[in-house]
């Protein structure tokens, strides 16, 4: 028997972390642009006019003048973006993570090569001058490449997800014996995946203009928010899974870090409602309840373990996902109050 719970309860709803996706594409779309545009325009006084835009191998063979270097990449990443929307609009049904790879690739791969760009020319006479171009162009491209696939990856855990069906009412539903079921819910936070995103790009703008050589890197001040934009992405996405081994709980886009219990380690499981302000805020928090990973408001799935503490989850159909593991629990002989 295959069980599966799903955020999407609502036919036409939104899936889950869409809101947020959108959001943090924005930002990046946004922050992008403003890259794309500022990087040459920053180093305006030290750019010969016009300035190197193509090489030949390594040496350069064309040129462009400061505003069209400026505005011809943000016109192209602008059609890019239009291109990854449609395909995501179009595609993403079919091969989830399309659009967002396509966008992720695509940003990076810009924004990767009007640094080079900037840089090669950066207090040269004339554009003829500009520094040869060698390991700069392998960088930017395994940089693209690791941006799409991550971003592909990423968004693939959110493809392809079954409709719920309606929630169990019994506190213990009946497993027949040798059957297998599994379980699987999910819960974003939008404004947090947001705030990452932001941190994100601040941290990247940072690294770009230091490889741009428009200023030395001060890893004092990039670290922080790159560090700030991975705990908060790990804390903006949660999925719960039950299955046969028990209760796993993965964070962020890609599931990870994650914690598991197995049905032995368990003493019950319930679904109880709490809002941010009982959790102590948003995000993973420990308070007097226990340890709570509060994403939004409402129900969430409740577990106690044999040594009392409580962890809880704000997930969709938590009660039925209560329901399936106090049926594990009791099938390895465990109590269930």
């Amino acid at each position: 028997m295959t069980d599966e719970g799903s955020g999407t309860q609502r036919p036409g709803a939104r899936k889950p972390g869409g809101r947020g996706a959108l959001w943090a594409a924005l930002a990046w779309s946004l922050g992008v642009l403003a890259l794309l545009v500022a990087l040459p325009l920053a180093a305006r006084h030290r750019l010969p006019d016009p300035l190197a835009t193509h090489w030949g191998g390594r040496d350069p063979d064309g040129s462009m003048s400061l505003t069209g270097a400026a505005l011809f990449p943000a016109l192209l990443w602008l059609v890019l973006v239009l291109v990854s929307a449609l395909l995501q609009r179009y595609c993403g049904e079919r091969t989830p993570g399309c659009g967002a790879a396509a966008l992720a690739a695509g940003g990076v791969l810009l924004t990767g090569a009007q640094t080079a760009v900037v840089h090669a020319n950066l207090d040269r006479a004339r554009w003829q001058d500009a520094a040869p171009m060698g390991v700069e162009v392998v960088l930017v491209l395994l940089a693209t490449g690791a941006a799409g696939v991550l971003a592909w990856l990423a968004s693939r855990r959110f493809g392809h997800r079954a409709e719920a069906r309606p929630a169990a009412g019994a506190p213990v539903l009946d497993v027949p014996e040798g059957e297998e079921f599994v379980w699987l819910s999910w819960a974003t936070n939008p404004w947090l995946q947001l705030l990452a995103a932001v941190l994100g790009l601040i941290a990247v703008a940072g690294v770009l203009v230091a490889a741009s050589g428009l200023a030395g890197l001060s890893w004092s001040l990039v670290l922080p928010f790159a560090s700030a934009a991975v705990a908060v992405l790990a804390c903006s996405s949660v999925q719960a899974r039950v299955t046969a081994r028990g209760l796993t709980v993965g964070f962020g886009p890609f599931g990870r870090p994650a914690r598991h219990w197995s049905p032995a380690d368990l003493a019950s499981a319930r679904a109880e409602q709490r809002t941010a302000a009982q959790a102590g805020g948003w995000g993973y928090r420990i308070n007097g309840l226990g340890t709570t990973v509060m994403l939004r408001g409402g129900l969430c799935l409740v577990v106690r373990t044999h040594r009392g503490t409580d962890f809880a989850v704000s997930v969709d159909d938590a009660e039925r996902g209560a329901a399936l593991l106090n049926a594990l629990i009791a099938r390895a002989g465990q109590p269930t109050g």
